[in-house]
């Protein structure tokens, strides 16, 4: 079975557990294989958690979860090095913390204090945290997942630009379709009945870490032309009030994205193409992962709230603004 074929198997088999997400199943993977972390926001109750539970079961990893709280400690998260006797003799060892592990779900991860923040943004950036002036490195299957509710605000810390910008992707994730809620009723009777013994449960497959590595190389080879990286350019600068030919968007952006946002671009269009099975990248590529990549990375202003515009209609009324090149 090639890589390709893996990862779709893996996609259809979270598909079973996961009713009505296909978009945040696809834009999950695509987070996967460009090797990037992701921002989940929603309400309460539309299967943020589960989506998470459901890529570890489904793949060999180790997932960690993590609840963020405001009482809670940079050591609660990275590990500490803890004194042990030993023949006599005392000796500092380093206990490794919840960090350490291919998939870590940070829950509320705006209900953490600053310096929680700051450490989890070293894990995430630098692939290692420091702890008593050494480092340790993160699994080479390394990818954090965090859960916010946009809604309450009390007893919250929003999470800075700049820790913002590191996440690769935001998804946010909407009520399902009715049809879809009906098959959401019945699968969950359906897994209290196998708990119970009264059905058979679903045997899983997990597929292997190394079909990951091997989909991410491939990833690497697909062919991105000069039109295409012009295209992320001029959205990138179209976003920048300053240099923005557009009067709407230079009057509803206080901040645009930064070149790290077309790191994101490009690496998720890559993603997105080779899900597709094409070697190439294509402006379509752009314009689907454009909102996951870009909504998090603007700063809009009192202007835009005004007009009663969000992220999401910026970004686009950005994306519409560029000439799609030929």
């Amino acid at each position: 079975m090639s890589s390709r074929d893996a990862i779709l198997r893996l996609q259809e088999q979270m598909e079973i557990s996961i009713k009505g997400q296909q978009a945040l199943i696809r834009q999950m993977l695509i987070g996967l294989l460009a090797n990037g972390h992701l921002l989940l926001e929603s309400l309460p109750g539309l299967a943020k958690t589960r989506a998470v539970k459901a890529l570890a079961t489904n793949l060999d990893a180790n997932m960690r979860r993590i609840q963020f709280t405001p009482d809670l400690l940079p050591a609660d998260i990275t590990g500490s090095d803890m004194l042990y006797q030993e023949n006599g003799v005392n000796r500092f060892r380093f206990e490794a913390g919840p960090i350490f592990g291919n998939l870590i779900l940070a829950d509320e991860i705006n209900r953490a204090p600053a310096k929680v923040q700051a450490a989890l943004l070293e894990a995430m950036e630098e692939r290692q945290v420091s702890v008593g002036g050494n480092t340790h490195a993160m699994p080479e299957l390394f990818m954090v997942l965090a859960t916010q509710n946009p809604i309450e605000q009390e007893g919250t810390y929003p999470l800075p630009e700049a820790q913002m910008d590191r996440f690769l992707l935001k998804l946010r994730v909407t009520y399902p379709a009715n049809a879809d809620e009906l098959e959401v009723l019945r699968l969950v009777r359906g897994e209290e009945l196998a708990k119970s013994g009264s059905a058979t449960p679903n045997t899983v497959q997990a597929i292997a870490q190394s079909d990951v590595f091997a989909a991410r190389q491939e990833i690497h080879g697909i062919y991105v032309s000069e039109a295409i990286e012009r295209y992320i350019v001029d959205l990138l600068t179209a976003s920048r009030a300053a240099h923005s030919k557009n009067a709407d968007l230079a009057k509803w952006i206080t901040v645009g994205a930064s070149p790290r946002g077309g790191i994101a671009l490009d690496r998720s269009a890559r993603a997105h193409a080779w899900l597709e099975g094409r070697d190439h990248v294509t402006p379509d590529d752009i314009r689907a992962v454009a909102l996951p990549a870009l909504r998090h990375r603007l700063v809009l202003s009192y202007d835009a709230y005004a007009d009663g515009l969000d992220a999401d209609a910026v970004v686009n009324k950005l994306v519409q603004s560029v000439a799609v090149p030929a």
